[in-house]
């Protein structure tokens, strides 16, 4: 990874989540199979995850493949779903060098039950390390997400063990794919479009968005500082004034 001397960034996100987008587009600009695009993105998969530790980003959450991206061609969904599996063993070392901890997001059931079993372990052998959390969300979406948490709580209430009026905001929050980390600060689209895909609806309620021009195999980390520098211009309201935001206790 290149070496580069960052200013003094006063605050730092604690989970940053990506939208990687621009694979294909690379691919493209460079006379490349589409496919040859998804692994040069693995690269800055790498290298961000890098970042994070680096900068004391505590949770990285990663687009990886959406409930929508089944509808891609055939052959650009089976190739995707083999890199998925090769890249699942083949960084595994790493992520264990790394101390980085992997979570798997979204609906597995599509999956092939080689790949679910290959999630599975390499969940199990990263559960206990903490320098950095990676979420992949893979056939992940956020209606899915939030569809699959009205059903649990729907269950719940059929069942007796929830009552109806009892469900509130924190309530559907425990229902959701993750539940045991803060919601994104940050996020971070690559590839020049500028909305988030029916990625992560709940839990991006109050993210600062940063939208990257790059297309994601160029991401790099003069970039990453720039999101960060954006990050830490913004003024945090979460609904409150200005004014109440600049006088609160830190």
């Amino acid at each position: 990874m290149t070496q580069h001397i960052a200013p003094q960034i006063t605050q730092i996100p604690k989970h940053i989540a990506i939208i990687m987008d621009g694979n294909g587009r690379w691919a493209k600009r460079h006379s490349l199979p589409r496919y040859l695009g998804h692994q040069y993105g693995l690269h800055p998969v790498r290298t961000t995850v890098e970042l994070c530790a680096k900068y004391g980003v505590k949770i990285l959450t990663l687009f990886a493949f959406s409930s929508e991206n089944w509808l891609r061609p055939p052959k650009e969904v089976r190739q995707i779903m083999e890199l998925f599996f090769r890249s699942l063993k083949g960084e595994i070392r790493r992520l264990q060098k790394s101390g980085v901890r992997l979570r798997i997001i979204g609906d597995r059931t599509a999956f092939s039950q080689a790949l679910q079993e290959r999630i599975s372990q390499a969940e199990h052998t990263t559960e206990h390390n903490s320098t950095v959390l990676l979420q992949i969300a893979a056939n992940y979406g956020g209606r899915w997400d939030i569809t699959q948490a009205a059903r649990t709580l729907a269950q719940q209430v059929q069942a007796g063990t929830l009552q109806p009026e009892a469900i509130d905001e924190n309530t559907v929050a425990n229902a959701l794919a993750f539940t045991d980390c803060p919601y994104p600060d940050l996020l971070i689209r690559t590839g020049g479009e500028q909305r988030i895909s029916n990625f992560l609806l709940w839990q991006l309620a109050y993210a600062e968005l940063y939208f990257s021009d790059l297309l994601w195999p160029d991401f790099n980390e003069l970039e990453f500082i720039k999101a960060l520098e954006v990050y830490a211009s913004r003024q945090r309201r979460f609904g409150k004034t200005g004014e109440q935001t600049a006088t609160a206790p830190k």
